[in-house]
């Protein structure tokens, strides 16, 4: 079941977001080489923490941090490690959800580290491209979920670039997740619900520099490319209002 969130539901979800925003924000330039994924993680507890929030993904599901941060090939679910060491050249990208008083924010992006390849940095760039034409999809009259899945696809598919299948975005808001899920591609077996005013949901392309294909880790929660080329990972709540679109996970 879907659940449509009211004008004051949507208002608490967005503060989480904001503080989750600015959250993000304050990486940039802050992960460099040398660091550990674990001192990432460490700086993500410690400020959702101190500004009065939950850590959405600590524990959940048996997760034991508060971000998943994904290295390379990591397309998602990368355990913060403190043997896990950031290198020049890397790419790292950051997973994470907030609870603030109850009500749940979910965004991730992926942080280029010293000199970073070109094809690389065009995958980074292509994938946050991805998710924001996804978005835009949502501005069309009458437009249903596979919308976001198509444009998503059509432009990481224009690039050359793989699409991860197995796992997609997803409703959120008043738990970490929640339905429909969101796939970045079409299929004529998956649903396809219209969007309507006061959904909130979570959209975030995983896209490969190489084929589609993954390989889960025996961690159980770690996914790589099956190609061992990297993968980057950007996602954003969004909000559907009386006014369209709000990007929520964003100041």
């Amino acid at each position: 079941m879907i659940l449509l969130k009211t004008d004051q539901q949507i208002d608490g979800i967005r503060k989480s977001c904001k503080l989750l925003a600015q959250l993000l924000d304050s990486l940039d330039g802050r992960i460099v080489s040398g660091m550990s994924t674990w001192d990432i993680d460490q700086i993500c507890h410690e400020f959702i923490i101190k500004h009065g929030g939950k850590p959405a993904f600590l524990h959940y599901e048996g997760f034991p941090a508060s971000a998943c941060v994904s290295v390379n090939e990591e397309i998602i679910h990368g355990i913060p490690k403190r043997k896990r060491i950031i290198h020049d050249g890397d790419i790292v990208s950051v997973d994470l959800g907030i609870n603030l008083n109850g009500y749940f924010s979910d965004s991730a992006r992926t942080f280029l580290v010293g000199d970073v390849k070109p094809e690389v940095k065009k995958l980074v760039e292509v994938t946050r491209e991805c998710l924001y034409k996804g978005i835009a999809a949502l501005d069309k009259p009458r437009c249903r979920i596979q919308d976001i899945g198509s444009a998503v696809y059509e432009h990481a598919h224009r690039n050359g670039f793989g699409v991860v299948r197995e796992y997609c975005g997803h409703g959120v808001g008043l738990h970490v997740h929640e339905e429909p899920e969101i796939p970045n591609y079409v299929s004529p077996f998956s649903p396809n619900p219209r969007i309507r005013e006061g959904m909130v949901i979570a959209i975030e392309p995983m896209i490969n520099l190489g084929k589609d294909g993954i390989i889960d880790m025996p961690d159980g929660w770690t996914v790589v490319t099956a190609d061992g080329k990297p993968a980057a990972h950007w996602e954003h709540t969004v909000a559907i209002t009386a006014n369209g679109p709000e990007i929520l996970t964003q100041l």
